[in-house]
C-alpha cells in the first residue's frame, strides 16, 4: 500500500464516530454518525440518520459504490496543538502520532481526543489537567 493509500485511509477512519453528511450518487443526501466503514468497498454504516426531509433512520448501510461524497461536520480535533501545549510542560518528552490519532508523553501516558488513554499517576493527572484545559479553550 502506498503513502498516499495509508493516508487516504487514515483519513476516512479518523470521520468514525464523527457526525458526517453523506451524498449519494443519484443525489440524495443522508446525514448521521459514521459507525462503521468498510476501507476495501467504502461501504458505510451510519447511526441515528436522518434522509434530507428530516425522516430518522436508525440505522443506514450505504454500498460505497454510491457514494459520492462524505462531508465532516465536525472540526477535525487539533492533536498538533495539543501536542504543542504538552511540549510546554513537559519539554522533550513528547512524541506525536498523528496518522494513528494519540500523542506518547514521557513513553508511559497515552492520550487522544477522548483524554488520557494509558497510564496512571502523577504524570497522568498533569497531562489530563492539560487536556482538561486544552478542551475548555477550544469550547470557548
Amino acid at each position: 500500500m502506498s503513502v498516499a493509500q495509508r493516508k487516504y485511509f487514515t483519513e476516512v477512519a479518523a470521520l468514525a464516530d464523527k457526525t458526517v453528511a453523506v451524498v449519494t450518487t443519484n443525489g440524495k443526501t443522508f446525514n448521521g454518525t459514521l459507525v462503521g466503514i468498510n476501507p476495501d468497498s467504502l461501504n458505510l454504516t451510519l447511526a441515528d440518520a436522518k434522509d434530507e426531509s428530516g425522516k430518522p433512520l436508525n440505522r443506514l448501510v450505504l454500498n460505497g459504490a454510491n457514494v459520492m461524497s462524505i462531508t465532516s461536520a465536525e472540526k477535525p480535533f487539533d492533536l498538533k496543538s495539543l501536542a504543542g501545549r504538552l511540549e510546554k510542560v513537559f519539554p522533550t518528552m513528547v512524541k506525536l502520532y498523528e496518522d494513528q490519532g494519540f500523542i506518547w508523553v514521557m513513553d508511559k501516558v497515552k492520550l487522544t481526543e477522548k483524554g488520557v488513554v494509558e497510564g496512571v499517576g502523577p504524570a497522568a493527572e498533569r497531562v489530563q489537567k492539560v487536556y482538561t484545559q486544552f478542551m475548555s479553550e477550544a469550547k470557548a
